[in-house]
């Protein structure tokens, strides 16, 4: 794990400085990655691409190269990662289906992207300028129409804003190199025709039990990411599954607001929030796990406790296979049971001990829009949660709590809020939430108008 992280921050470093001109130091840093690779199918291209980058001579073919060997190390890193997820929960995990290549089409706008993409790299993040982070702004505007492109669009556009926000480069000392990297990397690869398209493999009919929902929120995008286990109508092995829901956003509308921008576009945060099943027919499914709602092949079920199905129905789920663009480290989230831990604070910071082990608790994931706190989190009894891989360590993300309250045990959801509430704190955040998208709306009709 160490030598693959390392040579990616070789790469990483390699990138900080820029590929424009030659310089002895990145030289070793693209012969480290090159050596990284060796004996794998990357091995001829990647060697080409270093030798190329190193003397400043590198075109857009050998920038694709390095990134999909930087891509290549991490996912090997995180399959290194979820066999321990694995091993220690005793998940079974399904075989990846082979993929039958997509329509291969060109298009100039993934073209110009990659164009951009190639020219932060001989750049660098020192040499950053608002000329160049703002060179994405019209690519990603003629992406977004595009519902085959907004996936790349909304990572471009944030992205860039990443970078406007810490230009001049030359005037920084530190940069999110691993961050960016990743960015840089992923942008650079979606580039290729049919990258982005999600393979539908199969249907789903037969009962959905929410277990929590992670919600995903930058300043112009949110994502509402529902983790539920799925019971097959054919009686066939319980399966873990998603199902997400995105939407653009204002960087006025935050915490509980964003539930407003989501809601209407899918019924399973309805039924998260009212502790119901969803009964599917025909359902899109990718090979992994992931759901392409249609609000017409689904209906509300049954009631269904989010426990009671992480107590039974958890442990029998298989997991999915991970797609290979997504095999890295941070997307790392396995859907876990906990309880009879202790839990030991310090400050902000929440630690259970299970089984004799400290597991951090990530509290910065606990979302604002929502009843979970820091509070019920240390007062729980048991945990549903998402185990992640951060900073060289397993983390567990709460998504809902069991805790005592008044010597009855009730259960406090990160995603409570999400369907609606009746609740005094989530009525609150909703009329404040209310009242802003209002006034943006009426400041967006006038413009229109005029």
């Amino acid at each position: 794990m160490d030598e693959a992280l390392a040579a990616v921050d070789a790469l990483d470093r390699a990138l900080a400085a820029g590929l424009l001109r030659p310089q002895p130091a990145r030289a070793a840093d693209l012969e480290e990655l090159a050596r990284a690779v060796v004996g794998t199918p990357l091995a001829d291209r990647v060697a080409e691409a270093a030798q190329k980058a190193a003397a400043g001579a590198a075109g857009e073919d050998h920038f694709l190269a390095l990134a999909a060997a930087r891509t290549a190390l991490l996912g090997a890193a995180h399959d290194a990662l979820t066999a321990r997820v694995d091993d220690a929960t005793g998940r079974a995990r399904a075989e990846s289906a082979v993929a039958e290549p997509g329509e291969e089409r060109t298009v100039n706008l993934l073209l110009a992207a990659r164009t951009w993409l190639t020219d932060l790299a001989r750049t660098g993040w020192q040499g950053l300028d608002h000329e160049l982070a703002g060179a994405a702004a019209p690519i990603v505007s003629a992406m977004l129409p595009d519902p085959a492109l907004r996936r790349l669009a909304t990572l471009l556009d944030g992205f860039a804003a990443e970078l406007a926000a810490s230009c001049p480069g030359a005037g920084q000392e530190r940069f999110p190199a691993r961050r960016w990297g990743d960015l840089w990397a992923r942008a650079l690869l979606l580039t290729r025709p049919g990258a982005a398209e999600p393979a539908a493999v199969g249907s789903a009919t037969g009962r959905l039990l929410p277990l929590g929902v992670d919600l995903h929120e930058h300043a112009t995008a949110a994502q509402a990411q529902v983790h539920a286990v799925f019971e097959p109508a054919d009686g066939g092995p319980p399966r873990l599954v998603r199902a997400s829901v995105s939407t653009p956003k204002p960087d006025t509308v935050v915490a509980a607001g964003v539930w407003q921008l989501l809601r209407p576009h899918l019924s399973l945060l309805a039924a998260l929030g009212e502790g119901r099943a969803v009964d599917l027919a025909d359902m899109p499914l990718t090979d992994g796990g992931d759901l392409l709602w249609d609000e017409e092949r689904a209906r509300p079920g049954e009631s269904a406790d989010a426990f009671a199905a992480a107590r039974v129905v958890l442990p029998t789920a298989t997991a999915p296979p991970t797609p290979p663009l997504d095999r890295h480290p941070a997307r790392l989230a396995e859907p876990v049971f906990l309880e009879g831990y202790d839990v030991r604070r310090d400050g902000d910071t929440l630690a259970f001990t299970v089984a004799g082990r400290p597991l951090a608790v990530d509290t910065d994931r606990i979302p604002a829009a929502g009843p979970l706190t820091l509070e019920a989190v240390e007062a729980s009894g048991a945990c549903l949660g998402l185990l992640r891989w951060d900073g060289g360590r397993f983390r567990v993300q709460p998504l809902a709590v069991e805790t005592t309250v008044r010597r009855k045990t009730v259960t406090v959801q990160a995603g409570a809020w999400a369907g609606g509430t009746a609740d005094k704190a989530g009525v609150k955040a909703e009329k404040a939430a209310t009242d802003a998208v209002t006034v943006l709306r009426e400041r967006a009709g006038r413009l229109l108008r005029k």
